[in-house]
This record gives C-alpha cells, sequence and structure tokens, in this order.
C-alpha cells in the first residue's frame, strides 16, 4: 500500500472554493437533518469562506496535494470557538479531524486562551465522538438551536494556556 503525504496549513485565498467544497462534501449526507437555512449556514459559499478568513484561520488539510479538510476558528471573549469542521467522505478514518484540533489547540494556546468550544448538532455521531475523544464536554451554553435546527456546544479547558508552544499554527 502507498503511503499518502499528509499536510496541514491555513487556507491559502485562492482556496476558498475547495474550502466550501469539502464543506458541501462532507456534509451532504446530512443535509435532511438540516432545516434548509441551518444547511446553507453549515456548508458556506465562497463569500462566506472569504469572510472566515478575514475573521480567524482558516486551516486546510491536504492528502497527496489534494484539500480534503478544513476547519475555521474565531478568537472570542470566552476562548477559541471552533466555526466549523469538515473531511471528505473518502479521506475518514485518516485521522484529519484529530489533527485539525490539535492544530487550532496550538493556536489557542499560543495565544493564551483558556479554552476552547464549538456547537454542534446532536446527530452528527462522528464528529461528537471526535470531540469527546479530545476531550471536549457537554454544556449547558446556548446557542440550543439554528434555524430550527437542534445544536448543543462543547467546550474543552485548556490547562496551561499562555505558555509559548513551539510550531504554533500562527
Amino acid at each position: 500500500m502507498q503511503q499518502q503525504r499528509v499536510e496541514f496549513r491555513l487556507a491559502r485565498p485562492s482556496e476558498v472554493g475547495a474550502v466550501s467544497a469539502v464543506l458541501r462534501q462532507s456534509f451532504a449526507e446530512l443535509e435532511p437533518q438540516y432545516t434548509s437555512e441551518a444547511f446553507a449556514a453549515t456548508v458556506i459559499s465562497d463569500e462566506e469562506a472569504t469572510s472566515r478568513m478575514s475573521e480567524g484561520p482558516v486551516w486546510v488539510g491536504l492528502v497527496d496535494g489534494h484539500v480534503v479538510a478544513t476547519g475555521s476558528a474565531v478568537v472570542r471573549a470566552t476562548g477559541l470557538y471552533i466555526r466549523g469542521m469538515g473531511v471528505v467522505p473518502q479521506a475518514r478514518g485518516l485521522r484529519l479531524g484529530w489533527r485539525l484540533l490539535e492544530l487550532m489547540e496550538d493556536f489557542a494556546r499560543h495565544r493564551g486562551l483558556q479554552r476552547m468550544y464549538l456547537s454542534t448538532t446532536p446527530f452528527l455521531d462522528r464528529a461528537i465522538r471526535l470531540y469527546e475523544s479530545y476531550g471536549f464536554e457537554r454544556t449547558d451554553e446556548p446557542p440550543h438551536e439554528m434555524f430550527g435546527t437542534p445544536l448543543f456546544t462543547m467546550s474543552r479547558g485548556l490547562t496551561g494556556a499562555g505558555e509559548n508552544i513551539e510550531g504554533a499554527a500562527a
């Protein structure tokens, strides 16, 4: 079996289409469980991807030079908010989601943030298992829905936050 070359980095402006495509492919099978408005907010347009790049980091994961994973975050007063993550179905099982979380954690720690948090839907079983295995726990924090689709928030504290982390994704 041939070894695949895996790389992670910040997305380039020219890759907004790839970021949008990864999200579309990642969530396509679950579209019927979302309201149309919530699905549109999850599977963002190229314009929204461009906007996210100006508001905070957007990472991409590449396998053999092809963008197959993405994750974005934004710094808020309450910590690093993970805005969205996706891995195309063909690349699942390569631990790309885990690596994206590690990059986000390095980014948060480098900035002295005390926690990371996200909102997810209760039917994203695979993602929830990933978040729980990474140390995220469910909270009672809002939001509890997005355009009629149920949500819950998960949070992970960052002990030792503020330490200077070598190799943090800046």
